[in-house]
C-alpha cells in the first residue's frame, strides 16, 4: 500500500508542475482543488474513520502534543533568531511554518499510506483538536502580530472555527455516526475520502514554488530541520509520557513529522511576511517528507524495544 501512495503521490505531484509549467489549467486550479478537498475529501474521511474511534483519556496525548510542539516551537524560532539575526517577518514565518503541520491534506493520506486504515482516527484527533485550533488561535495571533493588524478577538476565533466543514463532520461523527453506516453510504463516503491523495497532490505539485535568494537559505535549512527532524523527535518523549503506544504512538510521531501546513504559509503570504521564505518551506518540505516520512515510520516500527512500543 505505502509503495502504491508513494507512486501516485509523485505522478500526480509531477502532473501537477507540469500543468502548471504548461498553463494547461487555470491559475486558480489549486485553490479549487483545495476547496474540494476542505468541503468534500475531508469531512468523508472524518465520517468514515471517526466512528471507529473509541474515546478515553489515552487520547488526551494526541490533542496535547501539538500544543506543546508549539511551546517547543517558540523557544527554538526564538533561540534561532537571536543566534543568527532573523529580520522580524522571518521569525514570524518560522514561527507558524514550524509550529502548524500539514496534519490533514497530507497527514490522513500519508497515515493511511504507512500506518493503515486503523491508525486515521488518531490522525484525525491530533489534527482536528490540535492543529486546527492551533491555526485558529496561534496562527491567527502571529500573523495579527507580526503584520501591524489588529489581534483577532475571541469571537472571530470561535467564527472561523465555526465555519470550518471538517469540524462539523467531526462533531456529527462523533455523536450521530454509526461504526458501521449501510453499504452505499460507507462506499461512497470511502471513494471520496480516497480522492483526496491525488487531489491534494494534484493541488501541491500545482502551485510549489522551489526558488529562494540566497539570503533566506539560512532560515529555510532552519525551518526544514525544526519541522522535519526535531518536532518528531520531541513527540517520541512526549508520546512516552503520556503512556501512548502501538499504533496511537506512531500516529502521534508521524503527525509532528508532517511537513508545513499550506493554510498557514498561505496566510503569511497573503500578508507579505517574507512569503518568498513561506512558499519554499512548503514546497522542499513536501518533496523532503516523502523521504523523511517513511524513515520515521521505519524508526518507530524498529523500536520495540523503547518506551511506550507495542
Amino acid at each position: 500500500m505505502a509503495f502504491d501512495a508513494f507512486a501516485l503521490i509523485v505522478t500526480m505531484l509531477g502532473l501537477g508542475m507540469a500543468f502548471s509549467r504548461l498553463r494547461a489549467l487555470p491559475e486558480n486550479t489549486a485553490d479549487v482543488l483545495n476547496r474540494i478537498v476542505l468541503y468534500v475529501c475531508l469531512p468523508a474521511a472524518v465520517l468514515i474513520y471517526v466512528p471507529r474511534l473509541h474515546l478515553d483519556t489515552s487520547l488526551i496525548g494526541l490533542v496535547a502534543t501539538p500544543w506543546l510542539l508549539m511551546l517547543c516551537t517558540l523557544a527554538l524560532v526564538s533561540l534561532a533568531t537571536r543566534a543568527f539575526g532573523f529580520a522580524r517577518d522571518v521569525h514570524a514565518v518560522l514561527l507558524i511554518c514550524v509550529a502548524l503541520a500539514n496534519s490533514s491534506f497530507i497527514g490522513y493520506p500519508m497515515v493511511r499510506a504507512l500506518l493503515g486504515d486503523h491508525a486515521l482516527p488518531y490522525a484525525v484527533v491530533y489534527d482536528q483538536f490540535g492543529t486546527f485550533v492551533l491555526l485558529s488561535t496561534f496562527g491567527l495571533y502571529v500573523i495579527a502580530r507580526y503584520s501591524g493588524d489588529t489581534p483577532p478577538t475571541a469571537a472571530q476565533i470561535l467564527l472561523r472555527i465555526a465555519k470550518f466543514p471538517p469540524l462539523w463532520a467531526l462533531l456529527f461523527a462523533l455523536t450521530l455516526m454509526p461504526e458501521q453506516p449501510p453499504g452505499w453510504i460507507g462506499t461512497g463516503l470511502k471513494q471520496l475520502a480516497d480522492a483526496m491523495l491525488p487531489l491534494v497532490m494534484l493541488a501541491v505539485g500545482f502551485s510549489i514554488q522551489l526558488r529562494l535568494p540566497l539570503d533566506e537559505l539560512k532560515p529555510l535549512g532552519i525551518g526544514l530541520l525544526l519541522k522535519l527532524l526535531v518536532m518528531p523527535a520531541l513527540a517520541l518523549p512526549i508520546s512516552w509520557g503520556f503512556g501512548l503506544q502501538g499504533a496511537m504512538l506512531q500516529a502521534n510521531v508521524l503527525e509532528s513529522a508532517m511537513p508545513t501546513m499550506i493554510t498557514a504559509a498561505a496566510l503569511a503570504m497573503s500578508h507579505r511576511l517574507a512569503p518568498r521564505l513561506a512558499a519554499a518551506l512548503v514546497g522542499y518540505g513536501i518533496l523532503l517528507s516523502l523521504v523523511t516520512l517513511p524513515a520515521w515510520v521505519w524508526v518507530l516500527q524498529r523500536g520495540a524495544g523503547l518506551p511506550g512500543s507495542p
